[in-house]
């Protein structure tokens, strides 16, 4: 198969799709890789690293979408890039498309098989979201530390306290991968740490790892309320796989806030979980706005910061299916994989994810019915 990696043109995302070692295994495996010219220096691969690899190196990224039959990227596709859509062209990478609708209308139209990186699903568990949510829910904390100081609006406070101080109380409101990342470097730099989830054996397990130096409760709207009212940092993770993220900090719970006080969406990508920052991405040019005197810090591709880190963690996830693809085609691919059965979310002109399609109102057709 013919393989396709483009220069990532999302604001100031410095991550590719596959590193030069995936790359090599895809031509061993006896496909022919298209990698645009540039696609990996932000992430420390020179094209010279690419070709020693296999790949052949493709100046612009009109070619790279017209000569390929897979196109292999890190984030969503940008209107820009629609224009290279086509029937039966698949594409792989994080889509999030509960949360936006042009996209999804734009696969569907053109009959485009699309795979995204956070559906993709087995045994109950998210392998190729995992990797960046460990990297995301590190980044929170020290992305909310940095606005939690004065000259960047911040109440002016460290983490840690000092003696005769007390420390920052930093809110995790879940506790998955992104939570308990969040948790333990939190935790690491001295913060007072407050873990909710609706999933008791999840606290359990997060009170057996960090034991006496957190706090776990139990979920609720009454719960959260009291927290994020006299937290100095909130940070959210809550993900629901394909769906919309649900709006658990309501504009009232930020009113009562502290100024100075930050909250992270980790959750962005889906949409948002606060009712402020629903709809309201921001970048890491422009990372932040402030709303009731809070902070709000909503990045929508928090990874894209240490691509370095990212891009292989990505690509050591992602190149298993890859492979799989490849080899099988579509069709046959997700006969084979429940990972990849349950991460497309469109095929021939339907939504084949029954979350994105309830969240969209969009027509659902089940997969096995295509194939």
């Amino acid at each position: 198969m013919i393989i396709g990696v483009p220069k990532e043109i999302k604001e100031q995302e410095s991550r590719v799709a596959c590193t030069p070692a995936a790359v090599y295994q895809l031509v061993q495996a006896g496909n022919t890789v298209y990698v645009e010219k540039g696609a990996g220096l932000e992430s420390g691969f020179s094209d010279d690293t690419y070709e020693d690899a296999g790949a052949k190196i493709l100046d612009q990224a009109k070619d790279v979408w017209e000569k390929s039959d897979f196109i292999y990227k890190v984030k969503e596709p940008l209107a820009s890039e629609y224009k290279y859509f086509r029937e039966g062209l698949i594409l792989y990478t994080y889509l999030h498309l509960a949360a936006n609708p042009s996209l999804a209308k734009a696969l569907t139209d053109s009959k485009m098989v699309a795979f995204a990186f956070e559906t993709v699903e087995e045994d109950h568990k998210l392998p190729l979201l995992k990797p960046m949510s460990e990297v995301a829910g590190r980044m929170a904390v020290q992305e909310g530390a940095h606005f939690l100081t004065k000259p960047n609006g911040g109440k002016g406070i460290v983490l840690q306290g000092v003696p005769g101080v007390q420390p920052a109380h930093v809110i995790v409101v879940g506790g998955g991968t992104v939570g308990t990342a969040a948790t333990r470097i939190a935790v690491g730099m001295g913060a007072r740490v407050t873990v909710l989830d609706v999933n008791i054996d999840r606290l359990g397990e997060l009170f057996n790892i960090f034991g006496d130096k957190i706090e776990t409760l139990f979920s609720n709207h009454y719960n959260i309320e009291k927290c994020v009212k006299h937290a100095d940092m909130v940070i959210s993770t809550i993900l629901i796989p394909g769906r919309k993220a649900p709006k658990l900090i309501t504009e009232d719970m930020v009113k009562s806030m502290e100024a100075g006080s930050v909250i992270v969406d980790v959750a962005i990508d889906q949409g948002g979980s606060t009712e402020l920052t629903e709809n309201h991405p921001t970048t890491h040019h422009d990372p932040v706005f402030v709303k009731h005197g809070v902070i709000h810090y909503a990045v929508a591709n928090i990874p894209g910061a240490v691509a370095m880190t990212s891009t292989a963690a990505l690509s050591n996830s992602t190149t298993k299916y890859a492979l799989i693809l490849a080899k099988k085609g579509w069709k046959e691919a997700v006969k084979e994989s429940e990972g990849l059965h349950k991460g497309l979310n469109t095929a021939a002109g339907y939504v084949t994810n029954k979350g994105v399609a309830d969240d969209l109102a969009l027509d659902y057709k089940d997969v096995d019915d295509l194939i």
